[in-house]
């Protein structure tokens, strides 16, 4: 979706994106995808220690994305004295899968992206969002348009965010919002200690 997106409609999505699901990448001891160095002009990857791929082959993940399977040579693998950093197969050398480029690099991208303060501040308006999403579909019955045609169906819809802030003003009126913020019993605990 990110490369779809923006390839046919310009639109960047701003989003998180699943971490990298390996082993390594979760426990933070090992080399996860990212600490290999992808040259795409030569079909070859290079692992932190400086040995290149022996094998680059194109195939399909179980979804039927494309992939390409990148497997280094089992001497290479064998001899390296941080092995278990990189793979736990007993005999078998060190693999790794990854999209094709176009997706990979904006995968990448998105990773690194979603860990800056930009992203943070960007995506904390999507909070907000997601309220008032959550309240037009419990309470206005927001995903079922009641018209046939785009006038009226947009026409549904300016009725129904009208009726969102009457109901959130008239709550607003009804129900003074605290002066101080609740803190759990826990929380102050954990705050004074």
């Amino acid at each position: 979706m990110l490369v779809a997106s923006s390839r046919d409609y310009g639109v960047h999505l701003v989003g998180p994106v699943a971490a990298d699901p390996s082993w390594q990448a979760r426990e933070g001891t090992g080399y996860a995808q990212s600490a290999f160095t992808i040259d795409w002009e030569a079909h070859a990857a290079t692992c932190p220690h400086g040995k290149q791929s022996r094998k680059w082959q194109p195939d399909r993940d179980v979804t039927g994305q494309e992939v390409i399977q990148i497997r280094f040579a089992k001497k290479d693998c064998q001899a390296c004295p941080v092995r278990p950093a990189c793979t736990r197969a007993k005999t078998e050398p060190r693999t790794i899968t990854v999209r094709t480029q176009t997706y990979y690099e904006a995968l990448q991208a998105a990773r690194h992206d979603q860990t800056t303060a930009a992203f943070k501040t960007q995506y904390a308006t999507r909070a907000g969002i997601e309220s008032t999403l959550s309240q037009g579909v419990r309470a206005f019955d927001l995903r079922r348009s009641r018209y046939i045609g785009l006038a009226k169906t947009h026409l549904q819809h300016i009725v129904i965010a009208v009726g969102i802030n009457l109901k959130r003003v008239m709550a607003w009126g009804t129900h003074p919002q605290p002066t101080k913020p609740y803190i759990s019993p826990f929380a102050a605990l954990v705050s004074s200690g």
